[in-house]
């Protein structure tokens, strides 16, 4: 093939790249999640060094301990609030109900149409902070944890997976996207160490080893 059309047709490959790679077909889904960025792994490894290890327990536990989804402005609710960070092209009602848009879910890599088909997850679940040291806080501070849109705690997530997840910390559950699983045990353990939360043993081990990988 002659130089010049060797080289005219590279060119035309790397326009249609660029093409595709702008509508989002390679560099990911256009409805990324917005998670605040996590610290780094070497920080939260030396946060994990610093938690206190010890058994847990779940006695007294009540959901409603934790009050959620509080007013965070105007008619907007937490989760209203992480519907429309996380979310692309996301549209509201009067009442803020997101009633189109976009939301890709970094656990398990799909993406979905309606807000319906989301759920906000407590990255440190609510009953796991109660069982490491929030069942003695007070009820604001509860709060604060459960609607907590500073630290990398709140993400739009598919809702099955996410009631799969439940309760679960990382000895025993991790996103099925290794991709994120770096991001997800920073994520715990910087908000673990925010909260002055404890870490059982087995949670302990589990971290180390998957920040070993970041």
């Amino acid at each position: 093939m002659p130089k010049f059309y060797a080289r005219r047709r590279l060119a035309t490959l790397a326009a249609f790249t660029g093409l595709i790679a702008s509508a989002g077909l390679l560099n990911g889904p256009a409805a990324s999640a917005a998670l605040p960025t996590p610290v780094s792994a070497a920080t939260a490894r030396s946060y994990l060094a610093s938690l206190t290890v010890q058994t847990e327990s779940r006695t007294g536990y009540d959901r409603e301990l934790f009050p959620h989804w509080i007013t965070q402005s105007g008619s907007c609710n937490t989760r209203e609030t992480v519907l429309k960070r996380d979310g692309s092209g996301v549209v509201t009602d009067s009442s803020c109900a997101a009633t189109k848009g976009s939301w890709y879910s970094p656990y398990d890599g799909a993406t979905w149409s309606a807000a319906s088909d989301v759920d906000i997850d407590h990255l440190v679940p609510l009953a796991e902070a109660w069982d490491s040291g929030a069942g003695s806080w007070s009820t604001s501070r509860r709060q604060s944890f459960a609607n907590d849109l500073t630290r990398p705690q709140l993400l739009a997530v598919t809702d099955n997976v996410n009631q799969s997840k439940g309760d679960q910390d990382p000895a025993t559950w991790m996103p099925s996207r290794s991709a994120y699983r770096c991001t997800y045990v920073r994520a715990w353990v910087q908000v673990k160490y925010y909260y002055d939360l404890s870490v059982d043993s087995a949670e302990k081990s589990a971290l180390q080893n998957n920040l070993a990988n970041c």
